[in-house]
């Protein structure tokens, strides 16, 4: 029984890892001939670190950047809108941590390297079609140097190809384009200094002007800031459609922060600083019915790219690898494990990107704005802590990150759990 995931991102990777852990054999396809550590800092919550800790992974994880212990939530003016204990502190079993995406990536790559083998994953092969058999699958590859096509049999494929899927498009073959909602982004790290005790995540501003940045690391002179500028702009603004990582121009976004000097970081400073900034447009797709077709399921952003909002893109990838695995093995490797996989993680995430789609937690900041432009005094006078309350709570279960249901759940692979040392 061999399982085939076209994709080594951090949903195929985790995959492969949770089905070794399984004893379910398998194969990773990429597409790049050489993987790298590219990318920016993402954060992975919670209920991520708990399944990478069952795969052996958390001390490992935890090396590579920063425990986040609080987020706080601040106006255009950088008045403190909301804060809030995270990971630890707020009473999970597990932290939240701020690492660098590549940096992830690579410890997840050696890691299938080291337990599945040196071949376990093939780089430079393109997932570019699939064709069904009543006992199996096969996945036709492309060979990225001379355009050659080989085709690889299995009893399962998964395609964790990402927001750009040809897996998906085969099944959707209209969907086009991913769904640009209006806002770009500009987004670097920088060697900066310590602010707001060197684990906080900061978001400012609104929905039309907004800056985060979070400590993924730390130097002998303060904090590795990960930071993003967001702009929003008409829905007919030509923004570069073809091109989804380019380096950015300074003059096309600091002059909307060039006032934002608070008095716990210093905005425009920490933009100028970047080693590099580039630039994307923030995309989604609509969730759609159906993942699973016959023999080959979708995962990760292949199913359900979402808007980086709420810190909750990769956690999800690592959640489905998760579910997938489990289901494997109560079903064996079958079709049927795929069919109760989707029904079970497709509504899940169809509901985070809807309420990504909203702004999700960060529309407190759109309020504040909305109702005091020019700053407040006392925030309870602009929005009150029920209703702030309210808001965080809420989409914390849409996410699947309520404390007291995490900290109670099974494990969802049930199998011990693969020692840090290994």
């Amino acid at each position: 029984m061999t399982v085939l995931i076209a994709g080594a991102g951090i949903g195929g990777l985790t995959l492969a890892l949770s089905l070794h852990q399984a004893g379910i054999a398998c194969r990773v396809f990429e597409a790049v001939e050489k993987l790298q550590p590219l990318g920016v800092g993402i954060n992975l919550q919670p209920h991520a670190v708990r399944e990478l800790e069952e795969l052996g992974l958390r001390e490992a994880v935890a090396n590579l950047g920063i425990p986040i212990a609080g987020l706080r939530y601040a106006s255009t003016h950088g008045q403190t809108i909301w804060h809030e204990p995270r990971g630890l502190e707020a009473g999970y079993r597990w932290p939240q941590f701020a690492v660098h995406r590549g940096g992830l990536q690579m410890l997840l790559f050696e890691t299938v390297r080291a337990r599945l083998g040196e071949s376990a994953v093939v780089c430079g092969r393109t997932a570019v079609d699939y064709e069904s058999e009543s006992d199996g699958i096969q996945l036709v590859l492309e060979d990225r140097r001379n355009g050659s096509r080989q085709r690889v049999r299995g009893d399962l494929l998964i395609a964790a190809d990402g927001i750009h899927s040809t897996l998906r498009a085969r099944h959707y073959p209209d969907e086009g384009p991913p769904r640009w909602g209006g806002t770009v982004m500009w987004r670097g790290v920088t060697r900066g200094p310590e602010f707001l005790g060197g684990q906080t995540m900061a978001m400012s501003g609104c929905k039309a002007r907004k800056f985060v940045c979070y400590p993924i690391g730390r130097h002998a002179g303060g904090t590795i800031i990960n930071w993003i500028a967001d702009l929003s702009f008409p829905a007919d603004y030509l923004w570069n459609r073809e091109d989804w990582n380019r380096p950015g121009k300074l003059d096309d976004f600091l002059p909307q922060f060039d006032q934002w000097r608070f008095d716990w970081l210093d905005v425009p400073a920490v933009i100028r600083t970047a080693a590099h900034v580039f630039e994307y447009p923030m995309v989604d797709r609509d969730p759609v019915d159906r993942w699973t077709f016959g023999r080959m399921t979708l995962l990760g952003d292949a199913a359900h790219a979402m808007y980086p909002i709420g810190s909750n893109g990769a956690s999800q990838a690592i959640l489905d690898a998760r579910v997938l695995t489990g289901e494997l093995l109560r079903y064996g490797v079958s079709p049927d494990a795929l069919e109760a996989y989707a029904a079970e993680r497709q509504p899940a995430t169809a509901r985070i990107v809807m309420a990504n789609r909203g702004d999700g937690p960060d529309k407190v900041l759109d309020i504040v704005e909305a109702r005091a432009p020019d700053g407040f005094d006392a925030v309870e006078d602009v929005l009150g802590a029920e209703e702030l309350a309210r808001t965080a709570s809420a989409y914390k279960a849409v996410a699947g990150m309520d404390i007291e249901a995490l900290n109670a759940r099974p494990s969802i692979v049930a199998l011990a759990p693969v020692p840090e040392s290994t």
